[in-house]
């Protein structure tokens, strides 16, 4: 009993010297959260205002609004847009004569002392982000260290030149006690900066180095589109078409393409590699893809017409689709190859629901005319893509389906040689 009455006048001396006292008329508790609310007010400010320039220009967009200018044409309005966005926008000087030099050529001209202008501001800007990054060194943490660079790497690839935000963005991944997550979050910007210049390879290198980190589900589901469209651009459309379909239903990688265009890619690829249970299961009947394949009506018209054996619409609608693949900076360096992989599948396709079939009947059905379909299959069978026969004479086309046990046995005595080859001559090397 007298331990708890002990306790208890303790616990009552502890509660009374906690509670807040009067002094100049107003309580000490209250003054305290007074002194919280003002700086909490200023960070929410500043999260505001990092917020309002993460949501500026997206750059992976007007890269394919640049690659249409130079490649396919834009209108005036949409020149105009691009003019406005690049001097006003981003304010990058670099980037403008890249794209229009035409204009900068004259240097008496408004453009060029608009763009002298920039460059002393941009300098100037630049200048100042790195002072902050030398402050927070000195006076902040890491994390402040962290956040200083960031921006003046965010700048660069906004407002400088490639080298010089590949520069800021390479200072960024040395920095010191840098978590792997942040560190695969500022590999993939910098691979983001290499995609829009157009530089393929340290594009791939990037990738690579990010998908060998360990990184949470979020960031390797978005470095598989990463790579997905790096192998597109190195024509392994095959690993491409594997990766984008498992993609499709986890689709979050807004930040590099969009979802519309995600989906072509995906549905282009898988075409030509995926046998036809599985297109139907995956791209044609999947539920994501039919959100929005009103949005996309000419790839849609290609997969489903191949699928529904209706070639004279498949190959009005390779006519229709060729301007998707000239107007997409991933697709357009690939568009004949994808072009003659389509009329490949297509005939293939066709020649494998028969043993023999005339000229005629076949032109007939592809809504083309006998010499042009003679010209590209008898092309087509001289390179191997084909196994059939044309009679010339007779107009007939013979199909020559081989024997798969046939042909696994030549495989495998063809690589046994090989092997036996191999043997003999490390056998050579070992007796000398």
């Amino acid at each position: 009993l007298d331990a708890r009455k002990h306790k208890k006048h303790t616990n009552t001396a502890i509660s009374t010297l906690n509670r807040p006292t009067q002094s100049d008329g107003k309580m000490s508790s209250s003054m305290d959260v007074d002194d919280t609310k003002a700086p909490t007010a200023e960070k929410k400010k500043e999260n505001e205002e990092e917020e309002e320039e993460e949501k500026g220009v997206n750059m992976m967009e007007l890269a394919q609004t640049i690659h249409r200018l130079n490649v396919t044409g834009i209108d005036d309005a949409a020149k105009t847009e691009l003019r406005n966005t690049i001097l006003s926008e981003l304010k990058n000087p670099f980037l403008f004569k890249t794209t229009f030099p035409d204009e900068v050529e004259v240097e008496s001209s408004e453009t060029a002392s608009a763009i002298a202008k920039l460059e002393v501001e941009n300098e100037a800007k630049k200048k100042e982000l790195e002072e902050s990054i030398a402050t927070a060194r000195e006076e902040a943490g890491d994390m402040e260290v962290l956040e200083s660079s960031l921006k003046l790497a965010k700048f660069s690839f906004q407002s400088l030149s490639k080298d010089e935000a590949l520069e800021a963005y390479r200072k960024v991944v040395e920095l010191p006690k840098l978590s792997s997550g942040k560190k695969i979050d500022v590999l993939m910007e910098r691979a983001r900066v290499a995609s829009f210049y157009g530089d393929t390879k340290l594009m791939a290198e990037l990738v690579d180095t990010s998908t060998k980190m360990a990184g949470d589900w979020d960031r390797r589901n978005r470095l598989k589109v990463y790579e997905a469209l790096g192998k597109i651009l190195m024509r392994d459309v095959k690993a491409a078409a594997a990766l984008l379909v498992d993609c499709i239903a986890t689709f979050s990688c807004t930040e590099f393409c969009t979802f519309k265009d995600f989906v072509v890619y995906a549905m282009v690829s898988n075409l030509l590699h995926l046998p036809r249970t599985q297109l139907k299961e995956k791209i044609i009947d999947g539920p994501e893809i039919l959100a929005i394949v009103n949005e996309i009506p000419v790839v849609s018209k290609l997969v489903n017409s191949l699928y529904d054996c209706d070639y004279k619409a498949y190959l009005h609608a390779m006519v229709e689709v060729e301007s998707v693949l000239v107007a997409d900076r991933f697709l357009q360096p690939h568009c004949g190859y994808i072009m003659r992989e389509l009329h490949v599948l297509g005939y293939k396709q066709f020649l494998d629901s028969y043993k023999s079939v005339t000229l005629d009947s076949m032109a007939a059905s592809f809504g083309v005319g006998v010499e042009f379909l003679d010209l590209q299959v008898s092309r087509f069978i001289a390179a191997g893509r084909l196994t059939a026969k044309i009679d010339k004479f007779g107009g007939i086309v013979e199909t020559t389906r081989p024997d798969l046990k046939n042909s696994q046995y030549k495989d495998m005595i063809h690589k046994g040689d090989n092997l036996l080859n191999r043997i003999q001559k490390l056998a050579r090397v070992v007796d000398l």
